[in-house]
């Protein structure tokens, strides 16, 4: 009985090794700078980390205007922390019972962690319309894929867009 029960949770952990990672879509908003208008702004899973495909991976959606279009980023720098290193030289005498004495000391620390900056990017999204409105962003993403970023349309008007 116990040996049917292990092979079954065996079983199941064997396939769910196997099952493929499901994530959810980033979510974010839109807003238009001068008329306060808001959107939604929905990622696919993998659209805020660099080397994406050439599909589309961004939904926008601003009152009855779907527009979309694929970001692009650019991998993070990573910085190097500044080096930590502390030497420092005393010198002391004494004398003790006809005993000279004398020291000195070094400090070596250990170098703060490097810093990683924001990954950067772009995102050009259209409509479908027989004219089509058009949208480029900036954007600007943290590590755990959340993001500014400002956003200019065809027709002049300027969003600032967050997720």
């Amino acid at each position: 009985m116990l040996r049917t029960a292990l092979s079954c949770l065996g079983c199941a952990a064997l396939l769910a090794a196997c099952a493929p990672t499901l994530t959810a879509p980033t979510l974010g908003r839109i807003v238009n700078a001068k008329t306060g208008q808001e959107g939604v702004v929905t990622f696919l899973p993998g659209a805020l980390w660099s080397g994406g495909t050439t599909d589309n991976n961004v939904t926008i959606q601003i009152g009855n205007q779907t527009y979309l279009g694929r970001a692009v980023l650019l991998d993070a720098a990573v910085l190097p922390g500044r080096s930590n290193f502390d030497l420092s030289f005393g010198l002391g005498a004494s004398q003790w019972d006809g005993i000279a004495g004398w020291g000195w000391g070094t400090r070596l620390g250990t170098p703060p962690a490097p810093r990683t900056v924001l990954r950067t990017g772009n995102l050009i999204a259209k409509t479908t319309a027989a004219t089509p409105l058009t949208l480029t962003c900036t954007l600007q993403v943290d590590a755990s894929d959340h993001g500014i970023g400002d956003c200019t349309g065809s027709d002049g008007a300027r969003y600032a867009l967050q997720f």
